[in-house]
Order: structure tokens, then sequence, then C-alpha cells
């Protein structure tokens, strides 16, 4: 990696985790993005990972007192099975998958909330959650509004969800760094970031997770939802029109 490419991941690493700490997942969608741009598929998942587990898990413990560990409890046992599964297929999409996939991700957001009686709340949807979301994160390398979709019909405040859904994502990370990064980290020539940019990314991201939450604070609850849909479907646009350019290209 070069020193421009590194420099460029350390910012979006604060850009991000400052728009995840205000909407839950806007940041990982956007981090996703840009560190396909500059490392193969692999490694950017592993350092997606990476990144996503600090931020959420700094996030879940600012919010820790709005967090429902009866969720988190659930989620965490279907995201270790998920994990498993998805480990055994050994399945890396190429990027232009990549892109199609993340691009795709967001227009879940749009299905009608008739269609939906979806509610993390309930023990066997917590799990329904997080097997799903686990699932769809290590294979898209983002998830954020398929979880969103279980939290539609929660009677939770803004807080209470941000809290939460960062608190699932610290397992779906792991998943992903157990998965994609234990053949990485045992190989010499992988093509991971140097260690010397996680050293300054990681802090950032805990900074951008602060920053976050002092947005949030200042937001109503309708604010929150409104933004959050129109925010994260201009992301997917912007995905899909760099997927169809890479399979213009004939990208691998």
């Amino acid at each position: 990696m070069s020193l421009v490419s590194a420099v460029f991941v350390i910012c979006l690493a604060f850009v991000t985790a400052t728009l995840s700490g205000v909407f839950g997942m806007a940041g990982g969608l956007v981090l996703m993005g840009g560190l396909a741009l500059v490392l193969p598929v692999s490694a950017a998942f592993v350092t997606h990972g990476m990144l996503q587990l600090v931020a959420n898990g700094w996030r879940a413990v600012l919010h820790r007192r709005h967090v429902r560990w009866d969720i988190v409890g659930w989620y965490a046992l279907a995201s270790a099975l998920a994990g498993g599964l998805v480990a055994l297929v050994s399945l890396v999409p190429s990027k232009p998958v990549l892109y199609l996939l993340m691009g795709l991700v967001p227009f879940l957001l749009w299905l009608p909330q008739r269609w939906i009686s979806l509610d993390a709340a309930r023990p066997p949807q917590a799990f329904a959650s997080g097997l799903l979301v686990t699932g769809l994160n290590l294979t898209a390398g983002v998830a954020g509004p398929l979880l969103d979709i279980f939290f539609v019909r929660t009677a939770l405040s803004r807080h209470a969800i941000v809290a939460t859904k960062a608190a699932t994502q610290v397992f779906a990370h792991l998943a992903k760094i157990l998965v994609y990064g234990t053949p990485l980290l045992t190989s010499p020539a992988a093509d991971m970031p140097p260690w010397w940019m996680f050293g300054f990314a990681i802090p950032l991201s805990m900074l951008g997770t602060v920053a976050g939450g002092r947005i949030l604070d200042r937001m109503s609850d309708v604010n929150f939802k409104s933004w959050t849909r129109w925010i994260v479907t201009g992301i997917g646009v912007l995905y899909l029109a760099q997927a169809a350019q890479l399979f213009a290209r004939g990208a691998a």
C-alpha cells in the first residue's frame, strides 16, 4: 500500500466513524467502498472489520446504558453460526460483484413497512437478524440496511437503536476478521495495510465516534430516520454506477 492510500484510509476512518456515530450504518458502507478502491477484496474485508470493530465497540461503550443486551445475546449466537457456515464455503466476491451487492443492499430500506413485521426485540427475530445480517456482511462487506429492517418496528429510541446495532455489529465484524483474516494474517505476502496505519486510524475512529454521538444528540427521531434512508440510498446509487463501470471494463 502506498503512503497516499494509507493516508486516505486514515482520513476515511475518521469520517466514516462519525457517520456511523450519527446514523448507525452509513459509515460502514462508505468505508467498505473506499477500502475496495485501494485494496484487494479480502484485505478490504479484514481492514473494514478491524476499523469497524473498534468504531462499533467504542460506540457501544459510549452508549452502553441504551444497549438492549438481550437482543445482542441472540444476535451473537447466530453470528457465530453464520461465520462458521461462510468459512466452509470460502467465497470471496470479485470487485464488480462487491460493488453490485453494496449498491443493492441500501434499497432494502425502501421496502414498504406494511411488508415488514420484524422486531429485533423478539428473541427468534434477534437470532434471525444475526444469521442473515452476518451472512450478508461476509458476502457483501456491509449489511446495515438489512439490520435496520429488524429495528423498523421496535419501540426503541434513536439512542437505543444506534447503541444496540453497534453492539451487534461487533460480532459481525469479528466474524469477518476471523473468516477472511486468518489466511491473510498468516501469509507474509498478504496485501494488508501496514500496522502503523491502524495505529493512526483506530484512535481517529474512536474520535469520530464521539463526534457522531454529539451530532446524534441534537437530532430528532424523525430527522434521524429520514436522513438515514436518503444518505444510504445515495451511496448505493454511486456503488451501482461503479459496479457498471467495472463490469464494462471486465475487471476481476
